[in-house]
């Protein structure tokens, strides 16, 4: 075989660098789109009516999850059979209800090691470890025994809060509906996240919360074709909720003035601090506590009824901390929970809390940090008697829990949000927001993980939680392409071939040699490799390298004005890792024409390269670790001083 019938053969296919041509036009596939400020497609129009479907049925889970606890917490407590609400709290059992969260414990423990150890934990950690190493794919079986598992749980006494396991069921829901279509795993994690966000807003009443919470904890990104979605899902569980829960809010308190003075904003700046800490040592009990379930010498299935029994020791002790605990929330931002009951949350609550949850046992953290935030505000208020007393007792409270939740999730804007929906109180926005930020600024600097993060670097997985632009993004192809190349004139002989590439090959490294015609039109490309093969295998004398390297008209190429990222994609379809840049504007191939490109032929203008692209990595990083004065003092000082310094 000749190398012109090789070269035909190996490019048919696949267009001049490798890409998946068209069939009927005999066009590469990958043209580039013009650029916009998002990237959203028309797919967004089906996806988003696959998650209103979605929180629709989000709603009727959560509404079944509450009844679950209630029905369990009738069943352990008071034995009887009922759906209507009850507080473990209100139990007569006596000293035998130190058994009631242990057979809780027992039960999940069989539960998670014959059915799934999915159901293990609170919940949010198991729907990331789904949604970025699991292609967002949910089994069946875990969106049955997560709910059943933390209506077990928490109906025997658990001191969890139900936010977690619809937050697992509901997006168990929805990666199933996605399971079942066409979808790619971008498609799916959306519909994952739209179904547990939309779990929260119905649980809660508090969808924008529930918005910010996917964006800042589970989807890992701020793009029109994830936030339309799940957007669309939890306003959709709020409204439902209207007619299986109650408008809501959740909680009911005096409402505040919208006047703070000075001495109050740095109080809760201090509050925030405080909070801080709190949550800080919440995480490192939490995780303590699962490293010393760790070296018991017996089966992980045992560990929750372990921890059951510091449970039940702790409610025979202190009632008030058993179950979700929504009353006790209620009372401290009505400024009505006596002292006794605030140290007893304090101490009894975060201790039992905190070695329960490390034994794997099935239930959600938002609630106890509520509560446990709720009653450090109301420890604090006794502190500062001139500035709780006219914006009412529950002022503190509210402020604290949102910085506990801020600070131990690390999501400061949803608990500032979240606080403002369960209250309806809009006036208390500022307050929030400074404790918060700041508990979270502390978590942020002396915890390398969060709460939620941890246990999945103790798998051996890290996470990283920070949203920024790519440099890929706003760095484009003009600013690393090479200009100063060798291009090879299709007319060229080949008896001078290797002469015309050996030399700029020792010197530049140059791997792709763009054949061209007259006025520099992009003919071809040719890698030294093939030309290599041109020179070996070719011996007939007259020939040039048209003859071996025809024109194409189906090359995929880089344009100047293409932001990096679209080559890198491009690259990565490939698998090749050098493009050939030309002029837009006389791109004449099939294909462009009806984008208004114009008529011209492709004019080359340089090549782009894999180690180009690292260009942008680097000015990224000067960015960020290069410090310079760009502003020197001598600009603020009178003219007579500059001048004085300048004789000098």
């Amino acid at each position: 075989m000749s190398f012109q019938d090789w070269f035909q053969a190996n490019r048919t296919v696949t267009g001049g660098n490798g890409l998946p041509v068209d069939a009927d036009s005999g066009v590469a596939m990958d043209l580039p789109a013009p650029l916009g400020d998002f990237t959203a497609t028309k797919r967004l129009i089906p996806i988003s009516l696959f998650a209103i479907v979605i929180g629709v049925v989000s709603s009727y889970l959560a509404l079944w999850l509450l009844r679950l606890i209630d029905l369990a917490t009738n069943l352990f407590f008071f034995q009887r059979f009922s759906f209507q609400p009850a507080s473990p709290a209100d139990h007569h059992l006596g000293p035998w209800v130190i058994l009631v969260p242990v057979i809780g414990g027992l039960i999940i423990g069989l539960m998670a090691r014959y059915g799934s150890d999915r159901i293990r934990g609170h919940g949010i950690p198991e729907a990331l470890e789904s949604i970025l190493l699991r292609g967002s794919k949910i089994q069946a079986k875990v969106a049955l025994l997560k709910p059943v598992s933390a209506a077990i749980s928490i109906g025997s006494g658990g001191p969890f809060g139900a936010e977690g396991p619809i937050i697992m069921t509901g997006g168990a829901v929805g990666s199933l509906l996605a399971q079942f279509f066409h979808l790619t795993d971008t498609e799916r994690k959306t519909l994952l996240v739209a179904g547990a966000a939309a779990g929260m807003s119905a649980t809660f009443a508090a969808p924008i919360a529930s918005v910010l919470l996917a964006v800042e904890l589970l989807l890992f990104e701020l793009k029109p074709r994830s936030l339309v979605p799940v957007a669309l899902a939890t306003a959709t569980a709020a409204a439902a909720r209207r007619y299986l829960l109650g408008m809501g809010p959740l909680f009911t308190m005096k409402p505040h003035v919208n006047a703070y003075g000075f001495e109050t904003l740095v109080a809760c700046a201090f509050m925030g601090l405080v909070a801080g800490m709190l949550a800080f040592a919440l995480t490192k009990s939490v995780y303590l506590a699962e490293d010393a379930y760790e070296h018991l010498p017996f089966h992980w299935m045992w560990w929750p009824a372990i921890g059951g029994l510091v449970i039940g020791i702790g409610g025979w002790l202190f009632p008030p901390v058993m179950g979700v605990g929504y009353s006790v929330i209620g009372e401290f931002l009505q400024g009505d929970a006596p002292l006794k009951v605030i140290l007893g949350i304090l101490v009894v609550k975060s201790l039992i809390w905190s070695f329960s949850l490390g034994s794997g046992t099935s239930g959600g953290v938002l609630a106890p940090l509520m509560m446990i935030g709720g009653a450090l505000g109301a420890a604090g208020a006794h502190f500062f008697p001139a500035l709780f007393t006219p914006q009412g007792l529950g002022f503190w409270p509210l402020i604290s829990m949102a910085a506990v939740l801020g600070g131990t999730m690390r999501a400061p804007l949803t608990a500032v949000i979240f606080s403002i929906e369960l209250t309806r109180d809009i006036n208390l926005m500022l307050p929030l927001l400074i404790a918060a930020v700041i508990a979270h600024a502390f978590t942020v600097l002396f915890l390398r993980r969060s709460i939620l993060t941890e246990k999945l670097s103790r798998r051996g997985y890290h996470l990283s939680r920070e949203y920024s632009i790519d440099p890929l993004e706003i760095t484009f192809v003009r600013e690393v392409m090479r200009t100063s190349i060798v291009a090879l004139p299709a007319e060229l002989a080949l008896a001078d071939l290797k002469e015309s590439v050996a030399p700029n090959h020792a010197r530049s490294g140059q791997w792709l040699y763009p054949v061209v015609g007259s006025d520099k039109q992009l003919l071809n490309v040719v890698t030294r490799h093939e030309i290599e093969k041109i020179m070996a295998q070719t011996t007939a004398d007259g020939l040039r390298l048209r003859d071996v390297v025809p024109a194409k008209d189906n090359l995929v190429v880089a344009y100047p004005g293409e932001p990096l990222r679209i080559v890198v994609n491009r690259m990565a379809r490939s698998g090749f890792t050098r493009f050939p840049v030309i002029d837009r504007r006389s791109d004449g191939r099939k294909g462009e024409q009806d984008r208004g490109h114009g008529t011209a032929v492709p004019k080359l203008v340089g090549v782009v390269a894999i180690t180009d692209l690292l260009k942008a990595r680097v000015m990224n990083l000067q960015a960020e670790h290069e410090r310079e004065r760009v502003l020197p003092i001598r600009v603020f000082l009178p003219a007579r001083f500059r001048k004085a310094q300048t004789s000098d």
